[in-house]
């Protein structure tokens, strides 16, 4: 039996098709050349953008045509469409991915991927881990939240243990991958039912969660405690966890990807006094006006992330910034973008994933807000952001490879 996996999306996307695999070959079977050597065929979806979603509909189609000639292939789709589908309490939406590709023999939820086999590396000298998985935020725009769930950290102990049997492998490069980073290991602190949390599926999560547990006794770190507005936000170990990692000796240590408003001090001393962690930060910035980000419910002002960018660059002088950002957002306005434009001339960005809004099932933009920009000024919009951000700098993007393919970013869908 021969197996072939296609992934769509980002690269926490890349690194469950890599445990996938794991799986598949544990069972016996070996990868297929092609679709048409293949006997299963899985589909590791991503719902980010509404081109992500399209892109897997027409995949299914073409597959289901090698069915007349090939009766016995199976295939399989996962990943975040299916994540989204069963979190929809309605019904509405599996019953929609249903009838868009009844060719498919089974929709599997990606929590049925565990962590009891060595993923299946793309790569020999750089590695993706998987720290967290899910989403407590709330971003009007995103459906992350309802396709992983809600925010599942994986225990400290085995996080550190997989980056130094990579090592011990000889790998130079790690990126420890999270919808966000930063908030890693807030509920091992307080404890999963102590954190605000989203949809997730009946009594399965993406780590085991009877396993949970915080750095033992001889790891033992203190706690940073991430403030916004004045106030205590969250505590996490993330800072601490990176620095384990860095230790290690890797070449190279990378994250993605980080919230603006969980990026402590602690983290920017431990980036500043390790050499090896990545001097290319991917910060989402997604608008630059504060009347956008309060509709989209991002818990920072342009002037807040300005300054972060400032201290940092403070603390790390080479650093360089990658970015996302979302053009044409509901009820945009030529003002809006305007200011759009002015954060991104003063932030100075190395890279930014641009992309025009599209609406998303069950996100609260989509529920109470109206995709009212047209395309074609979401279009110039997108255009002139390009032009400005990543045209100049596109001869140093063909130098640096590795860290253009990798950045989490929402574009890359």
């Amino acid at each position: 039996m021969k197996y072939l996996v296609k992934t769509f999306g980002c690269q926490q996307n890349v690194a469950d098709s890599e445990r996938v695999e794991s799986r598949l070959r544990a069972r016996g079977m070996t990868p297929a050349r092609s679709y048409k050597d293949a006997d299963q065929i899985v589909i590791n979806t991503c719902m980010v953008r509404e081109k992500a979603e399209n892109k897997v509909y027409g995949l299914v189609q073409n597959l289901a045509k090698l069915k007349v000639t090939k009766p016995d292939l199976k295939i399989i789709v996962t990943g975040c469409m299916v994540g989204a589908a069963y979190r929809d309490k309605t019904g509405a939406l599996i019953k929609k991915v249903k009838k868009a590709m009844p060719d498919v023999d089974e929709f599997m939820p990606i929590e049925e991927v565990g962590f009891d086999f060595a993923p299946v590396r793309t790569s020999k000298s750089a590695a993706w881990v998987p720290i967290s998985n899910g989403c407590n935020n709330f971003c009007t725009f995103c459906i992350v939240p309802f396709t992983r769930g809600r925010e599942i950290s994986r225990p400290y102990e085995d996080i550190v243990e997989e980056c130094r049997q990579l090592r011990t492998d000889g790998y130079v490069e790690v990126t420890l991958l999270g919808q966000n980073v930063n908030s890693y290991g807030v509920d091992l602190l307080l404890g999963a039912e102590n954190v605000q949390v989203m949809r997730d599926l009946p009594s399965k999560t993406y780590f085991d969660t009877t396993s949970l547990k915080g750095p033992s006794p001889s790891m033992a770190r203190p706690v940073t405690y991430v403030t916004h507005l004045g106030r205590m936000r969250i505590p996490t170990l993330f800072p601490q966890l990176l620095e384990d990692v860095a230790n290690l000796g890797f070449h190279r240590v990378d994250f993605v990807s980080s919230n603006p408003w969980d990026f402590s001090d602690d983290l920017i001393a431990v980036v500043a006094r390790n050499s090896n962690i990545t001097r290319v930060i991917h910060l989402p910035l997604q608008h630059g006006s504060n009347a956008v980000l309060r509709r989209m419910n991002r818990w920072y002002t342009r002037e807040d992330y300005l300054n972060l960018v400032t201290k940092i660059r403070g603390a790390v002088p080479d650093v360089k910034f990658t970015t996302d950002i979302i053009v044409g957002f509901c009820g945009e306005t030529d003002g809006e973008f305007a200011e759009l434009v002015d954060v991104c001339k003063k932030a100075s960005f190395y890279k930014s994933y641009v992309a025009m809004y599209s609406p998303r099932p069950m996100t609260a933009a989509t529920k109470v807000m109206h995709d009212d920009v047209p395309h074609t000024v979401k279009k110039r919009r997108w255009k002139m952001l390009e032009e400005l951000i990543n045209k100049p700098h596109i001869e140093s993007f063909h130098t640096d490879q590795y860290h253009m393919h990798k950045k989490y970013a929402y574009a890359t869908s």
